[in-house]
């Protein structure tokens, strides 16, 4: 069954957006080591990527549910694409610096945080219901490939010809992205339809509202704080993955790469078997089911010293995570009126951020007793995370505060026009029973 042709294009988007994201994954950081080899310098990028990201994730919310969605993506990636083969330009007028490098990667923080809340909040108008899992997993199939198979590797070869190369390109694959959106169908807001856009409000009362809408609602809510400590699992091991990889499994930088490219193959796996697997066995048993099986699949790997076997256990890891982010994601898609979605989106994301920069730090202090400690207490916290999601998943309230999008019912077939958010929310919860 075909997801239809605004998802075909809001898909090419999201693979050209990510693409020029695993291109910048290599290239950023060689052309910083390029200008400076101050190693703080060269780290303190994705420090300000990650901080960008974090301020400014509630107001990019607050717009992402006042504006047309469509066009917020599509200029946020027109103008991402610009400013980086700005960068191209100067680069090779050898006009590039350090701050000029830093303030690049302050707009594109800025801008892809945009970007990817408009396109997750987009979705649900895009596709029936009952398809936001299948939908969700072809998204992450594209960027799995895209920024673990083909971005890095390209990267570093287009990197190797000059260092304005890869930028042209960046910006060019963002730019093209801003492109295909526009075949998105065109979202107006029709007057009484509890959807218009409130400019006159207060941003921080608007990020308020998304705030506490996520609070109050168990679902949705519990999603939020599984995913802040997910977050604080996932960063656990990985922040310290490489001395790991290099002190326990003896691989060097060829064999830290293989099994990262080996571990996104259990990715894969989880974007093409999730919406199967759901259905058969409802949200709750699936997220539950994933978070368990991320769990012993660290456990067992801060316990190995062989490299195939990490490479295997990595990969079910994988899996695991592209189960529960996809999971997550669509019964949040389905949860949250679309009025709101945009504010409970960023909401969500700060809480993940927050999660991943503590994660990052407890990781470093573990590995100085063990470095096999912070895998096995990430698995610990995958644990308690499947033990929340038992409880705040429960079949007969998953459904809690779900309210009719009328635009998503509006854009259907006419066969799907009578699915209003009862009958969504009836499924849900008798796929769980």
């Amino acid at each position: 069954m075909s997801l239809g042709r605004p998802f075909r294009a809001l898909w090419a988007s999201s693979a050209s957006s990510n693409l020029a994201d695993g291109v910048a994954f290599i290239s950023m950081p060689l052309l910083a080591a390029s200008i400076t080899d101050d190693p703080r310098l060269v780290a303190g990028l994705a420090t300000t990527y990650a901080l960008v990201r974090l301020l400014v994730a509630l107001p990019i919310g607050v717009w992402v549910d006042r504006v047309d969605r469509r066009t917020l993506l599509i200029g946020a990636n027109l103008i991402r694409g610009l400013v980086v083969i700005a960068l191209a330009v100067s680069l090779q007028l050898e006009l590039g610096t350090l701050p000029l490098l830093y303030a690049v990667f302050a707009v594109i923080g800025t801008l892809e945080s945009a970007a990817d809340n408009a396109s997750v909040s987009l979705l649900p108008s895009i596709v029936p219901t009952e398809q936001l899992d299948r939908a969700n997993g072809r998204i992450s199939a594209a960027q799995l490939i895209a920024d673990e198979f083909a971005g890095p590797p390209l990267g570093g070869l287009v990197f190797a010809v000059a260092a304005a190369a890869p930028m042209y390109l960046i910006g060019g694959l963002w730019a093209a992205a801003g492109l295909l959106a526009l075949a998105l169908p065109i979202r107006r807001f029709g007057v009484g339809s509890g959807n218009e856009p409130a400019l006159r409000e207060p941003a921080l009362l608007k990020a308020m509202q998304g705030a506490r809408w996520l609070v109050k609602n168990r679902t949705v809510g519990g999603l939020a704080l599984i995913g802040a400590l997910a977050s604080v699992g996932y960063m656990l091991p990985f922040s310290i993955l490489v001395l790991f990889a290099g002190q326990r499994l003896n691989l060097d930088a060829v064999g830290y790469g293989l099994i990262l490219a080996i571990s996104a193959l259990g990715g894969l796996i989880g974007s093409f078997t999730t919406a199967r697997v759901r259905g058969w066995i409802g949200y709750r048993c699936t997220i539950v089911a994933s978070l368990l099986t991320g769990a012993a699949a660290l456990l067992a790997l801060s316990l190995t010293t062989n490299a195939g076997v990490a490479a295997v256990l990595l990969a079910v890891y994988i899996l695991h995570a592209v189960v529960w982010g996809i999971c997550a994601t669509s019964l949040r898609q389905r949860l949250v009126p679309d009025a709101l979605r945009g504010r409970v989106n960023a909401a969500s994301r700060v809480l993940s951020l927050v999660g991943l920069a503590l994660g990052s730090a407890l990781g470093g202090i573990l590995a100085l007793v063990s470095l096999s400690l912070p895998i096995a207490v990430g698995g610990l916290v995958f644990i308690g995370c499947a033990m929340l999601a038992a409880v705040v998943i429960h079949p007969q309230r998953e459904h809690d505060g779900a309210v009719p999008d009328r635009v998503t019912t509006a854009s259907r077939p006419r066969h799907d026009r009578v699915t209003t958010a009862s009958r969504v929310c009836t499924r849900i919860s008798s796929a769980d029973a």
